[in-house]
């Protein structure tokens, strides 16, 4: 793993991502956490589910994904939240650096 990723999860109301992704940044989980409206289709209890969400795209440094992925495990609503870690590849340094220092504990 690269030294920055971006970690994804949902929630199902805005309020409840509102919540998490400021919990996240005061903890320096994450130095930014965009939440975004999306519409997810899975199957739950063997049904087929539709349903809004909200995107919560975390920007961290690879150091604290395991702290990160507690912090959601512990405050996240869901049974089984989705908790997904996608490397960067590279990005703007002054950002990246940025990055790193928003997230040293």
């Amino acid at each position: 793993m690269g030294e920055f990723v971006q970690v994804v999860t949902t929630t199902d109301s805005e309020e409840s991502a509102a919540a998490l992704a400021r919990s996240i940044v005061e903890v320096r989980g994450g130095a930014c956490v965009q939440v975004v409206p999306i519409r997810s289709f899975y199957r739950w209890d063997g049904a087929v589910q539709d349903d809004p969400e909200w995107q919560l795209q975390i920007k961290t440094s690879a150091a604290r994904v395991d702290e990160l992925v507690a912090h959601l495990n512990e405050q996240h609503e869901y049974d089984v939240p989705e908790i997904i870690v996608l490397p960067v590849e590279g990005g703007n340094p002054a950002y990246l650096s940025w990055v790193a220092e928003e997230t040293r504990a």
